[in-house]
């Protein structure tokens, strides 16, 4: 599941986060407490099995849906979706690259 790997993520050497807007794969009481002794607010639709019901905000949540969008948009390029690049530097150079890509066909609508 998606929150082995969370850890990993929210290493304190970044900046705080004000909110946590997630998938249910991080649904995990560990990960909420955890952002709570942090004090960030947790957006994370509960699983059909928890037993706690826990609320969404759900406008809150729907930008979420924003970010989704956009790394899908960047997976179009198959470059960027293969990651042949061997290199990080360029790997990310080729990701500014398609970025600016997309703010052009934005501006041109």
């Amino acid at each position: 599941s998606d929150y082995l790997g969370f850890d990993l993520v929210m290493v304190n050497n970044l900046p705080e986060p004000s909110v946590l807007l997630a998938d249910r794969g991080y649904d995990a009481d560990r990960i909420r407490k955890k952002m709570e002794a942090r004090e960030v607010l947790t957006q994370i639709p509960m699983r059909k099995s928890r037993r706690m019901r826990v609320g969404v905000d759900h406008s809150l949540y729907s930008l979420r849906n924003l970010v989704e969008r956009c790394f899908n948009k960047l997976k179009n390029a198959r470059r960027v979706a293969t990651r042949y690049d061997k290199t990080a530097e360029s790997f990310l150079g080729f990701i500014d690259i398609t970025s600016i890509r997309l703010w052009l066909r934005l501006l041109s609508t």
